[in-house]
């Protein structure tokens, strides 16, 4: 059999004639607009921020806000909703790289209106979609470069960070993105059933350890990290001995039974922004119960009803925050999407409560309102005549 006569062969030789001047040019638009990769990254071709065309989530973008495709022009926006697909931190059940997509395509359904809390997202709130962070998924310490970078920008732009994870190994380099921009402490609030402070799992910095190394940057001591409905079976003796050695603060559903809602609440909000300057919102969905939350890596009984999760949030939320973070929502193990709702409705009823209590974007006020309403008729009167 002659080689020079197959297919293969002439497919070999083919290739090297094929232009890749396109190619080429989306390459270095997506640098330029997706910024460059941390330092870390050897392939110079990935962008940090994903953009149309590579990977990004095929799911629309989280409450159908505009998808910010130039991150050079990241600033001044309220909210940047930042995906992070990583579910290689994960020790038991991974799927979480799915969380981001499944989220926004779920918020989808959202008209961004509360009637409770009479909040209108839409109209308080510049929200854009930054797309995902490009992860490393063969490489944690690369992911987390990556993911650290990308947070830093946000927070260097002045912008507030929400994060779809992912598994809880992006707490650390969350935190590590922050801390440079806080002048003092930052403090913690951290919602889930597990203490995350082992040191590490198989040897690796992954999803039960982000608090053990997040606690070791010197602006996020575990003297501020509150830690809320720990308990269950799936736990380790080591990440609850590091807790208890650096001084982390860990509320167990027995506590919040004991004490109540807002008296937990009151404490962990002493606790988390004792002489600190700043607080990061960390909420697990596996802290809720799995009856409610079943799509998720590492489901334990027992945990939070949603109404207690979200009656707590909205305490916490209107002291303020410098950012926060949706992780281990993981759709494979998911039914009817509920996890992926109840993601996105944490993250609308920590926006939509911030609105509320002045912390960030733009209320509309009586007097304004009262304003607004009278140049409406008076235009309507002039068209009318």
């Amino acid at each position: 059999m002659d080689r020079g006569a197959m297919q293969g062969t002439r497919m070999l030789l083919r290739e090297a004639e094929l232009p890749g001047t396109r190619t080429k040019e989306r390459i270095a638009r997506d640098l330029e607009i997706g910024l460059e990769s941390a330092w870390s990254i050897k392939d110079r071709t990935i962008p940090l921020f994903n953009r149309v065309g590579r990977t990004y989530s095929h799911s629309g973008t989280f409450l159908g806000t505009r998808f910010l495709e130039d991150m050079r022009e990241l600033g001044g926006q309220d909210v940047a909703i930042v995906g992070v697909p990583l579910d290689t931190g994960t020790t038991y059940r991974a799927g979480t790289r799915f969380g981001p997509q499944a989220m926004r395509m779920m918020s989808s359904g959202a008209s961004g209106y509360n009637f409770e809390l009479g909040v209108d997202l839409r109209e308080s709130l510049t929200i854009v979609d930054c797309g995902d962070v490009n992860v490393i998924p063969a490489n944690l310490e690369k992911a987390f470069d990556q993911i650290d970078k990308a947070v830093a920008y946000v927070h260097e732009r002045g912008v507030f960070p929400v994060i779809l994870g992912g598994d809880h190994s992006i707490g650390y380099p969350d935190i590590r993105g922050l801390a440079p921009y806080i002048d003092g402490n930052i403090g913690i609030i951290h919602f889930d059933r597990h203490t995350d402070m082992s040191e590490s799992s198989l040897d690796e910095r992954m999803h039960g350890s982000p608090f053990f190394h997040a606690t070791n940057i010197p602006n996020a001591p575990a003297t501020n990290l509150v830690q809320i409905g720990i308990g269950g079976w799936t736990g380790n003796r080591g990440g609850v001995r590091n807790a208890r050695e650096r001084g982390a603060t860990s509320l167990t559903i027995t506590d919040i039974d004991r004490w109540g809602v807002d008296r937990i609440i009151e404490t962990a909000l002493d606790i988390a922004w004792k002489d600190a300057k700043a607080v990061f919102l960390s909420f697990d969905i596996d802290s809720i119960d799995p009856a409610f939350a079943p799509g998720t890596g590492t489901p334990e009984s027992g945990g939070l009803t949603p109404r207690e999760a979200l009656r707590m949030l909205g305490l916490i939320t209107k002291e303020g925050l410098a950012g926060m973070e949706v992780v281990e929502v993981s759709p494979p193990y998911d039914v009817g999407d509920v996890t992926s709702l109840l993601g996105c409705r944490v993250i609308l009823d920590v926006l939509g409560t911030l609105v509320e209590a002045g912390k960030l974007g733009h209320r509309e006020t009586t007097v304004e309102r009262e304003s607004r309403l009278a140049d409406e008729a008076a235009k309507a009167a002039a068209a009318s005549d």
